[in-house]
């Protein structure tokens, strides 16, 4: 972690006070629009990372749905996103008692000044604190090494080409048997494990586990595989309200083929719940 970064931990940035909540940010224009500005903070390779875009979109549905919460939220991305202005075009589809959905679309301009559909989602929305705490699970916390045992973007250099500015503002330490793939030597098992966090400290909330869920380094990587994994979909259920420190993710690719993998991923908070989980599409590049 930077210098910069580990003197924001000291202070810890707050739930509604922090960098990712104002990059997140959407401003109202009219009635189901909404004015963004994707931050450069956010990308890889120069794209920006799709668990950013689906928490932008998020935050605009919270806004002009009744109830507060992401429960889930699927994404189909159609287009590369690129830092800059949009805007968001959201659409109540029903309302009810405990659920309400919608559906929301990015828009970016073309170099003429058209409008161009980066991402559309449909999700449904309700109340995390409403929900009952009887849990019947067989789920299990992932076995991960203490943090001070695995290992950050600052540890090694840099996997793939291009910007790695969202390394920067995560606290990301991942498991160093999923690390293969950084010696060279990836194991084939299509998993990968990490702490999780935002580098200013800031606590997890129900729009930060949209980021959590795409923001690991690709399991292709330990298929073997290198460059850019474009997400095809993405589809995430949040669970729980995430309890204060860092959360654990864990994700698998049981199959690949024709050029696509899944990744299943599963966020567990500190006190071990399991609060988000996601299955995306997403297309490798074959040697």
């Amino acid at each position: 972690m930077s210098e910069a970064a580990s003197a924001q931990v000291a202070t810890r940035a707050t739930v509604g006070d922090s960098e990712f909540d104002r990059d997140t940010a959407v401003a109202f224009r009219e009635p189901g629009v909404y004015d963004v500005d994707l931050s450069a903070g956010w990308t890889i390779i120069n794209a920006v990372n799709g668990g950013y875009l689906l928490a932008v979109l998020g935050r605009a549905l919270a806004d002009a749905l009744p109830h507060p919460d992401p429960f889930t939220i699927s994404a189909h991305y159609l287009t590369a996103s690129r830092p800059g202005p949009g805007v968001v075009r959201t659409e109540t589809v029903r309302t009810g008692r405990t659920l309400s959905t919608g559906q929301a679309s990015l828009l970016q301009y073309d170099e003429e000044g058209r409008e161009v559909e980066r991402i559309r989602v449909l999700a449904s929305y309700g109340d995390l604190d409403t929900l009952p705490d009887d849990v019947r699970t067989a789920a299990r916390p992932p076995a991960l090494p203490p943090v001070e045992q695995c290992f950050g973007p600052e540890d090694g250099p840099t996997p793939v080409d291009g910007s790695s500015a969202i390394t920067e503002r995560l606290m990301l330490k991942l498991d160093p048997s999923t690390l293969g793939w950084a010696l060279g030597q990836p194991s084939g098992k299509g998993e990968m494990r990490a702490w999780f966090g935002l580098a200013d400290g800031r606590d997890a909330d129900p729009f930060s586990l949209l980021l959590a869920v795409d923001a690991l380094p690709p399991t292709a990587f330990e298929l073997g595989l290198t460059g850019w994994v474009p997400t095809v979909e993405l589809t995430a259920h949040v669970r729980s309200r995430p309890a204060p420190g860092p959360l654990r993710v864990s994700i698998t690719t049981r199959n690949l083929a024709g050029g696509f993998l899944e990744e299943d991923a599963e966020v567990w908070d500190s006190a071990d719940r399991l609060v988000a989980q996601s299955r995306q599409l997403a297309r490798v590049r074959l040697p």
